[in-house]
C-alpha cells in the first residue's frame, strides 16, 4: 500500500512565491503541490502555518556543547550525540552536517576525544536508526596543529564525510586578528597572567610558521580524490580568498572582514554566514555583522555554527534586516546550504524531492516550529 500524507491550509514557501495550498507526500516524496484547501478527510490542516523545506546545516558544532555541557562536566558521548540530535531536529534541521575539528592548538584539549567518539557513536547510532535527523560529516580541520594529520588520515575517506573546511586559529589570524582582544579571551580562560598568555601566543605563531603551510598542501593532496566541497574558514583579506580559490576552495565560511566578503563576490566564491551572527544583531567577536552581508548580497546561505534553533530565526529575521524575500531566505538555510553540500534530493518544495518539511507559525516576529517530517514521516 502507497504510503500517503496530505498537508493542507499552509502557506507554502516555494522557491519563487508563496502559495496557500496543499502539498501531497508519498512514499517520502513530495508527490504534488496544490493550490487553494484539500477536500480530503485524511488531510492535515497546518491552520494557515508556512511549511518549509527541511533546513540543512552545513556547519554545526553543538555536539561539542553537549559533550562538554560544563567546564570539566564531560557528558557520556553517545547520549550527547542523541541529545545533539534531538535539539536539531527540534529546531527544524532535518539535515545536519557535524562540523567535527580535527586538531586542537592548546587550548580545547578535549576536542580530539570528541571527534573520535563523534564518529563512532554516529556510525553506531545512524545503524540502530537512533537518531532522527540525516547526519553527515564535516570535517573541520585546524591546519596549524601538530594532530591534525593523525586525526584526518584516517578518516579521509570515510563515506559520510561530504565537505572538508580548512581552519587557522592562531592569534592574530582571521577571527583572532585583535591580538589584545585574543589575549584577554585566552586570560579569561585560563586565568593565566600576562607573561604566561604572551609566551603561548609565541609559540603558537611559531608552530603556524612550521606546519600551516605543510599540512594545508598535505591535506589538499589527500583528499583530492574525493572531489568534495572545501570551504575556507574567518577569511580575513582578498589575498587569502585568491589563494583559497586556486587550491579549488570554493565556499568562504564566516569572512571576518567585508573586504574579504566582497572579493569572494568578485571570484564567484559562494559564503556562508552565521546564523547567531543575525539573531544577536552581530558578531559575538566584533567581526562583521551577517545582516550587512545579506544586505549587500554577499552571503548565500547561513549555518548555525553553535545554536541549533539560530537557522530557522536567522532566516525569518533576515527579511527585514537584509531586505530580501521569505522564499530568499529559507533557501538560504534550504536549498542553497543543500546544493553547497552537493545534496540534489532536498532543500525545495518541489515534486520528486524528499519529503523533508518544517511547519512554522509566526508568534509575532518569532518563528515557532510545529511539526517536522523527514521523508514524509513526522519526526517532531
Amino acid at each position: 500500500m502507497t504510503a500517503e500524507t496530505i498537508l493542507t491550509n499552509a502557506k507554502l514557501v516555494l522557491p519563487d512565491a508563496v502559495l496557500h495550498g496543499t502539498l501531497v507526500l508519498r512514499d517520502g516524496l513530495i508527490a504534488d503541490i496544490q493550490p487553494g484547501r484539500s477536500q480530503a478527510a485524511s488531510a492535515l490542516d497546518l491552520e494557515g502555518d508556512h511549511l518549509i523545506p527541511g533546513i540543512v546545516d552545513v556547519h554545526t558544532d553543538n555536539l561539542e556543547r553537549q559533550v562538554l555541557p560544563r567546564a570539566n562536566a564531560r557528558w557520556p558521548s553517545r547520549s550527547a550525540m542523541i541529545a545533539h540530535d534531538a535539539q536539531c531536529v527540534a529546531a527544524g534541521v532535518t539535515t545536519i552536517l557535524d562540523a567535527l575539528c580535527l586538531g586542537d592548538l592548546g587550548f580545547d584539549t578535549e576536542r580530539g576525544q570528541t571527534f573520535l567518539d563523534g564518529v563512532r557513536d554516529l556510525d553506531e547510532l545512524a545503524d540502530m536508526g537512533a537518531l532522527k535527523g540525516e547526519h553527515f560529516l564535516h570535517l573541520r580541520c585546524e591546519l596549524p596543529a601538530r594532530d591534525m594529520v593523525p586525526a584526518l588520515d584516517p578518516v579521509a575517506d570515510h563515506p559520510l564525510v561530504i565537505m572538508v573546511s580548512l581552519m587557522d586559529h592562531s592569534p592574530g589570524i582571521g577571527q583572532y586578528r585583535d591580538l589584545g582582544r585574543y589575549a584577554a579571551m585566552r586570560k579569561r580562560q585560563t586565568q593565566w597572567n600576562d607573561a604566561e598568555v604572551q609566551a603561548r601566543i609565541d609559540s603558537l605563531l611559531a608552530q603556524r610558521a612550521e606546519l600551516r603551510d605543510k599540512q594545508r598542501a598535505w591535506l589538499l593532496d589527500r583528499i583530492r580524490h574525493r572531489n568534495l566541497p572545501l570551504a575556507s574558514h574567518d577569511d580575513d583579506s582578498p589575498v587569502e580568498m585568491a589563494r583559497n580559490l586556486a587550491d579549488g576552495i570554493t565556499i568562504s565560511e564566516f569572512p571576518v572582514t567585508m573586504e574579504a566578503a566582497r572579493a569572494a563576490r568578485d571570484l564567484n566564491v559562494e559564503v556562508i554566514a552565521g546564523a547567531p551572527n543575525i539573531v544577536r544583531g552581530g558578531s559575538h567577536s566584533g567581526n562583521v555583522a551577517a545582516a550587512d552581508l545579506v544586505r549587500e548580497g554577499l552571503a548565500h546561505a547561513f549555518a548555525s555554527d553553535y545554536v541549533p534553533a539560530s537557522m530557522l530565526e536567522a532566516a525569518w529575521r533576515a527579511v527585514e534586516a537584509g531586505g530580501i524575500t521569505l522564499p530568499q531566505a529559507i533557501a538560504m538555510v534550504t536549498d542553497t546550504p543543500a546544493r553547497m553540500a552537493r545534496l540534489a534530493d532536498r532543500g525545495r518544495i518541489m515534486p520528486k524531492l524528499k519529503a523533508d518539511l518544517v511547519r512554522v507559525r509566526s508568534i509575532g516576529d518569532m518563528p515557532l516550529v510545529r511539526g517536522v517530517w523527514r521523508d514524509g514521516e513526522r519526526i517532531a
